[in-house]
This record gives C-alpha cells, sequence and structure tokens, in this order.
C-alpha cells in the first residue's frame, strides 16, 4: 500500500489506484495480463459478466481462430510470460499433444478456455462489477468511477466507488442487427437472431423447415456449414444471403497480412480523415471476408450432395439487402433487392440468422460528464491519438485509454487478436513512462506512404511519426490541419 492509499484508507475513503479497465473482453484482458509484471502499477479491471465467456454462441465444434496461437494475450511482446498460450497448455499437461497435432491455428473454443485460464488467476479482475459513471475530480486528480457489484442476472447488488489515475476503457463491441430486422429481432417469439446466439437456439433452427442465413463474413459460413451438415439431402431448406458482391475469401497473402502490423496503424492514423472514412469500407475484404478452408469445407459438402445426380436444396445470392422484414401466416417474409440487378423479390421462410457482425460500444455513455473536455472529429466521433488515449482537454490530468473503439481512428486492426499484446504494451509504456515493454522499430516489410519515420508509440521519447517528404515539408500540415492533427502534436504524458 502507498502513503497515499494508506492516508485513504485512514479516512475512510476508496483507494485511488494507477490504473482502472472497464470491462474484460480479450483486449482489457491483454492490458491486466501485461500489467502484472510491472512492479508498482496498481491496476484493477471491472467486467459485469460474472465470468469470462468469449462469444460463446460461436464455439462450434471444429470452428478454429483465425489468427495463430501466437496471437494470444501476451506473446507477441512477451512471450516468456506466464500468461502465454503456449505456458497455459504446459500447465496443462497438453505440450506433447499440441506439438505432435501441429496446430497454428487453435480451435476457437481452445482460445476460450485458455483467456478464462488467465483470467481465473489474474488478481487486477473484479467480475460482476458494472461501471457506472466517470468523471474528473479535480482535487484528488482522478477520476471517480461510481459502480454497481450485480449478480449473474445483470441486477444490481451493491453500490460502490473508486478513484483511478487513469482509465481503459474495453467495452467491447455488441450485435450489430440491420435497420429492416430490429422489430423481429426485438421479438422473443420470432424466430430471428443473431449469430452470436447460435447454439443456444440451433436445436430449434434445426427443427426449422427453411432457414435463411443473412451475412458472408467468417460467422455465417461457419453457421451455415454446421447447418448444412445436418440437414438430409435433398431437404436442406436453406439460403444464403450477402450484401458483399461475392463471398469472398479472406486476404491471407503474407504481405496482405502486413495491414494488421503497427506499421501500417500508423500509417492509417496519419492519413486525413476523409481519407480513411473513405477507405476503410474499400478494404472489407481485409476483415470481413471467409477462410479459404471454410468456403472449400461448403463447397465439398454441396458438391457431395451432388454424387446422386440431384442438387442440394441451398440458395447462395450474393449482392442482395434485406430491405423489409414482417411476419405472415406463420412465416417470414423478407424482401430482398439486388444491388447490381436492381431487382427485387420476396423470400419466404421460417428462420433468420444475422451474421452481420458487430459494432463498436460507444463510450460516450460512459464518460458523459467528460463531455465538454473531449475532442471529437468532423462526424462527432471521439478523436483517440496514437498512443490509445482519447484526446482531452488540459482541464482533465489524467489518461483514458480506448481498446476496441477506434476503428475510426486506427484502422482495421483495431478488432483483430494479433494487435492485442502490442496495444497493450503501447499503453504500458505511455502510462508508465518507460519502456517496459520494449518494441521493435518496424514490423512490415512494406512501407506505407512515404513517411520514413515508423517508430512504435509510448514512452517518453514517443513521437507523432509523421515524416517529411524529401523536400522537408510536412504533407499533412498542407492539407489537414484539424483538430486530429492538433492531438499528434499536443498529446500530454500520462505520468
Amino acid at each position: 500500500m502507498t502513503p497515499e492509499q494508506a492516508a485513504d484508507h485512514a479516512r475512510g475513503e476508496p483507494p485511488t489506484v494507477d490504473l482502472l479497465g472497464v470491462g474484460a473482453g480479450p483486449f482489457n484482458l491483454s492490458l491486466a495480463a501485461l500489467a502484472d509484471s510491472v512492479a508498482g502499477l496498481d491496476a484493477v479491471f471491472l467486467e459485469q459478466r460474472p465470468a469470462f465467456r468469449w462469444h460463446p454462441g460461436l464455439l462450434i465444434e471444429g470452428a478454429t481462430l483465425q489468427v495463430p496461437f501466437l496471437a494470444d494475450l501476451v506473446s507477441l511482446v512477451d512471450p516468456t510470460s506466464r500468461w502465454s498460450f503456449l505456458n497455459y497448455v504446459r500447465v496443462q499437461e497438453r505440450m506433447f499433444p499440441f506439438y505432435f497435432a501441429e496446430r497454428f491455428h487453435i480451435p476457437r473454443a481452445e482460445y476460450d478456455a485458455y483467456c478464462r485460464w488467465v483470467s481465473e488467476r489474474l488478481p487486477s479482475l473484479r467480475f460482476g462489477h458494472r461501471a457506472d459513471s466517470v468523471r474528473w475530480d479535480e482535487e484528488r486528480q482522478a477520476y471517480e468511477v461510481e459502480f454497481s457489484r450485480v449478480g449473474a442476472d445483470g441486477a444490481a447488488l451493491s453500490t460502490g466507488r473508486m478513484y483511478a489515475r487513469h482509465l481503459a476503457l474495453g467495452v467491447g463491441t455488441a450485435p450489430y442487427v440491420p435497420g429492416p430486422l430490429r422489430e423481429l429481432a426485438a421479438d422473443p417469439d420470432a424466430p430471428v437472431l443473431h449469430s452470436a446466439d447460435y447454439l443456444a437456439h440451433r436445436d430449434r433452427l434445426r427443427r426449422a423447415g427453411h432457414v435463411t442465413v443473412v451475412g458472408a463474413g467468417q460467422s455465417g459460413a461457419e453457421v451455415l456449414l454446421d447447418l448444412l451438415r445436418d440437414r438430409p439431402e435433398g431437404r436442406e431448406g436453406l439460403t444464403w444471403l450477402a450484401r458483399t458482391p461475392a463471398f469472398a475469401p479472406m486476404e491471407y497473402s503474407k504481405l496482405g497480412l502486413e495491414h494488421f502490423t503497427p506499421d501500417y496503424t500508423r500509417y492509417f492514423h496519419g492519413l486525413p480523415e476523409a481519407t480513411r472514412d473513405r477507405l476503410l469500407p474499400a478494404q472489407w475484404q481485409l476483415y470481413k471476408g471467409i477462410s479459404a478452408d471454410t468456403l472449400s469445407d461448403i463447397h465439398d459438402e454441396l458438391y457431395r450432395r451432388t454424387l446422386g445426380g440431384g442438387w442440394p436444396d441451398v440458395t447462395l445470392t450474393p449482392g442482395v439487402a434485406v430491405t423489409a422484414a414482417a411476419r405472415r401466416g406463420g412465416r417470414l417474409e423478407l424482401a430482398l433487392e439486388h444491388g447490381e440487378e436492381r431487382s427485387r423479390a420476396t423470400l419466404a421462410t421460417d428462420a433468420v440468422v444475422l451474421a452481420t457482425g458487430y459494432a463498436e460500444r460507444p463510450v460516450d455513455g460512459l464518460v458523459e460528464p467528460l463531455g465538454a473536455h473531449l475532442a471529437r472529429d468532423g462526424a462527432g466521433r471521439p478523436l483517440v491519438d496514437p498512443d490509445q488515449r482519447l484526446v482531452l482537454d488540459d482541464k482533465v490530468g489524467g489518461c483514458v485509454f480506448v481498446q476496441n473503439a477506434e476503428r475510426h481512428t486506427h484502422g482495421v486492426g483495431t478488432p483483430d487478436l494479433g494487435l492485442a499484446a502490442w496495444r497493450s504494451a503501447v499503453i504500458l509504456n505511455t502510462l508508465t513512462g518507460r519502456p517496459v515493454y520494449p518494441l521493435p522499430r518496424r514490423t512490415a516489410f512494406t512501407t506505407f506512404g512515404l513517411a520514413r519515420d515508423q517508430r512504435p508509440r509510448g514512452g517518453r521519447d514517443a513521437h507523432d511519426g509523421r515524416g517529411t517528404d524529401e523536400r522537408g515539408s510536412d504533407e499533412h500540415a498542407h492539407h489537414d490541419r484539424t483538430h486530429h492533427d492538433r492531438a499528434h502534436d499536443d498529446r500530454k504524458e500520462c505520468v
């Protein structure tokens, strides 16, 4: 206990910690694991769920992680950590089976079990604690966090208060439901569900005469394949719809994957806001495509069902949007529009699975009392600096780090598990003002843009990483001198 904490205790005041994390999904769990080894750092993480679970509705048998096992919570910055996946396998006495399995991509259920193993042993985690509000206490020079202890059903049992010099918001994402289907999805009696809840409703879906899967990402492909394998030949009764122009494979070439490096993240962050907003949707195949193995498995299963001379009762149609949905005569009726043909049709189905992805949970509600101090971009989104901090004015002394809420500023790597450990190390280096986790200067063979300097962020020697062209002029200052650029120049130290 520090002298300051001892004084708080003597006065009956809640303690002041160095770092308080809100949420304990994979990204804040990574931060907690790496923070555990930082001497003298007092960190606490609040999570409203009773225990760690990672997409439990999609832990389908045989589904694998789309990133290598090295994209665990710590290994890409500290492979010697006791919280690494390899150490988890060693402790489980499964090292030789894992070695002989020659698995670079582990089962999704195994990743979930590994994270739960870490979460059950880290002393900094507080499950069943929901952060309710945050405000800056000028007198204490700390954030005041009001929280509730909650039961398994989410009901508040009691309330409390903590203080923290700095915050790390990792509130995660929420299932996204398209507008035309929200009313039906909200009706518990309507057989319309998000893929996040797939396993809980799989038996009901198996009994349905016809099932429609909407969405052409990895989740949609896995749901379709799982349903297909269970349906009788010739009576499959499946339709797969997608807005994308094709059921396309995810970009998985070695140089293509360099878009998920810190080098590309820094490059993307330095682009003008309008350029970032235009670029991100065009990169959908980098992070919304489907594993080539899963596409191959679907084709193999469909081909097998043609060996008797017929065709399976499965319709796969890309380029289609669902524009309306209603219940009619005990069934669901979907209004469809084909983007290229400009044609329209209706589809009658018995159940719908929405593999429509996830949306970032906005942090605005939690930090609403800080709203007047928060810088925003032209679209009203919070600005996030290169070191993962919300850009706040000088009236707020502490730093607020964010995780997986900054795709608009940091690009396609934001939700990628492969950048979790790096981002956590950047946060800890920035928070402590020293390289507690030394980071390499370069992480990609590709040089993105013409700027030469691609130094990692974090620590007292960090700078904005924006180089100059051969004429020595700063092109960002020339054409996009906005709040975003000032955040590069004026960001404050956390120490």
